[in-house]
């Protein structure tokens, strides 16, 4: 596996752990179909939540929100409705939210931050 690739597998570990933490109930991770992935969805009370998980090793290419671009969210909103079709009970609300990880090295504590509601 790249190092990109097993920095990202990491970040979304660190991130569920995070919501769940928070309280959030995490119901899937890395969900798939055609239109692509969600990297997290949870239920934060009777919400739904779409989350779009971003790390970074550093700040060097900006922060790691600024990668959720218009296109990246318009996608998320079409894969919420992708995963709310195929799971119709599981909600009366939903949002996107995003959740950026910064993990400086190995040994260090990761760096969370959290947006509600993006878009």
């Amino acid at each position: 596996m790249k190092a990109k690739d097993q920095l990202g597998r990491a970040g979304e570990e660190f991130a569920a752990e995070y919501l769940s933490a928070a309280g959030y109930d995490v119901l899937e991770r890395n969900w798939r179909c055609p239109q692509g992935e969600i990297d997290v969805v949870a239920r934060d009370g009777n919400t739904l939540v779409i989350t779009e998980v971003k790390t970074r090793s550093s700040l060097d290419y900006g922060h790691p929100f600024e990668a959720v671009t218009a296109a990246k969210l318009s996608r998320l909103y079409l894969l919420a409705a992708a995963w709310i079709r195929e799971h119709p009970a599981e909600c009366s609300r939903w949002r996107v939210d995003a959740v950026s990880v910064l993990l400086p090295r190995a040994e260090q504590e990761p760096v969370i931050e959290h947006l509600k509601g993006i878009g």
